[in-house]
Order: C-alpha cells, then structure tokens, then sequence
C-alpha cells in the first residue's frame, strides 16, 4: 500500500509541474495580449490551488509511513505551494483584470519551479 501512495505522490507532483506550466503559458499570453483572465483560466488555477493540499495530504501519509524525502526542503516546497496559491489569488482579485492575469501567471510560474525544486529533492 504504501507503495502506491509513493508512487501516486510522485506521479501527482509531474501532473502538478505541467499543469502549473500550461497555466502559466496560458496566463502569460494572455497578459500580453492585453486581455483578462478566462473564467476557464481562472477556475484551473482554482483547480490547481484544490489539488497541490492532496498532493500534501500524500505526501503526508507517505511520511507517516516511514518513507522520508531526501532533503527537509522538499517539504518547505510544498508547504509554501499550498500557502502561496490561494494567497496569489486572494491578492490578485482586488485590482483590474489585466493586473489579475499578471499575479496569476507569474504565481503559476513560481509554483511551478517550487514543483520541480520539490521533485528534485525529493
């Protein structure tokens, strides 16, 4: 059992990696062509937010298990991804919707390189 929670946890962090790559390309185009965010855009980086707590919650289990990452900051990693989306979000409703675009693509990019660091760690 606990070798699928590795592996799912694994898996879960290569999806998280793309999928945060794709919005980000996503929200980056369309800051630059001038454009707010897609309520399609917007609901995946919703989505993405919902998702990256599971991957904690895997990561978790497996811990509890005894399977220990390489390196502590493979944690700090996904504690501060789970922290940092909806933080970006929240922080970037309060403005025009050219400026959510920016927040959200730039808070995708982030995560995303806070999603491979904590795969290299791992």
């Amino acid at each position: 059992m606990s070798g699928v929670l590795v592996f799912m946890h694994g898996y879960g962090a290569r999806v998280l990696l793309a999928y945060a790559v794709v919005l980000a390309v996503w929200g980056t185009y369309q800051y630059f062509r001038k454009q707010q965010v897609s309520p399609g855009f917007r609901s995946s980086y919703l989505i993405m937010a919902a998702l990256t707590p599971l991957q904690g919650l895997f990561g978790l289990i497996t811990l509890a298990l005894g399977h220990r990452p390489t390196e502590l900051l493979h944690i700090v990693y996904g504690v501060f991804a789970v922290l940092f989306l909806p933080g970006a979000y929240l922080y970037a409703r309060g403005g025009d919707r050219r400026r959510e675009a920016i927040i959200l693509a730039g808070a995708a990019w982030i995560v995303g390189i806070a999603y491979l660091r904590g795969t290299l760690t791992g």
